[in-house]
């Protein structure tokens, strides 16, 4: 199964600490980051994918587990 999420956040050390720990406990990065403004502050977004096999879909999967 491949998982999908996006990751998103205040641009500053702890959104890029969200996605190094990401990316070290098996997510790859797919695609090129996304940055916008609300009107404060930069937010910035990132798109992640995890090949798991031997898992199958389900729609409760609690994707922070892996």
């Amino acid at each position: 199964m491949k998982l999908y999420r996006f990751v998103t956040g205040p641009d500053d050390v702890t959104f890029c600490m969200r996605v190094t720990e990401s990316i070290n406990n098996g997510w790859e990065l797919h695609g090129s980051p996304t940055l916008t403004f609300n009107g404060e502050s930069p937010i910035a977004g990132q798109a992640l994918v995890k090949e798991v096999p031997d898992e199958e879909f389900s729609k409760g999967i609690d994707l922070r587990s892996y």
